[in-house]
């Protein structure tokens, strides 16, 4: 299987976990401020005139399979670790550090998100290292490797 084919199967299941923890917390009501879905829908709205939650979890998924899923192929030989989930962890710290600076401004929440409170950085950072466990643990097991040896 091709190596960018292994990497967006990896991204989408991560982003299939961290969808499911983020549907969790909203449940829960954890942090309400922060809905990267409706975020990511306010965004496509004011840029390309098209909103609502539906283009949020499509724009959320893209970004988790495709653009995350090929960089994570392109930098995997680069990341620190000698592990495929220790790789997938520091990918989430920074794919997290990108979202914070970029994304979070662009959004309206400012830098690291913290016009949403001091746990916004907090909550997202975990999640992201979730995220880039299940994407290194995954993409791993694609390519055969023990992604869990000791």
């Amino acid at each position: 299987m091709n190596t960018y084919v292994r990497s967006m199967i990896a991204g989408f299941a991560a982003t299939v976990v961290l969808s499911l923890l983020m549907i969790m917390k909203g449940a829960m009501g954890l942090m309400p401020q922060l809905d990267v879905i409706a975020m990511l829908s306010g965004m496509a709205q004011s840029m390309v005139g098209m909103g609502g939650s539906g283009i949020g979890w499509l724009i959320h998924f893209l970004i988790g399979t495709v653009l995350w899923g090929v960089l994570f192929a392109l930098l995997y030989d680069r990341l620190p670790g000698s592990q495929a989930v220790a790789k997938g962890m520091s990918f989430g710290v920074l794919a997290w550090v990108l979202m914070m600076v970029l994304a979070m401004p662009m959004a309206g929440a400012g830098l690291f998100g913290v016009k949403l409170g001091m746990m916004a950085p907090v909550m997202t950072l975990i999640l992201h290292l979730i995220w880039g466990a299940v994407l290194g643990f995954v993409f791993g097991r694609l390519q055969g490797e023990a992604v869990l040896s000791t």
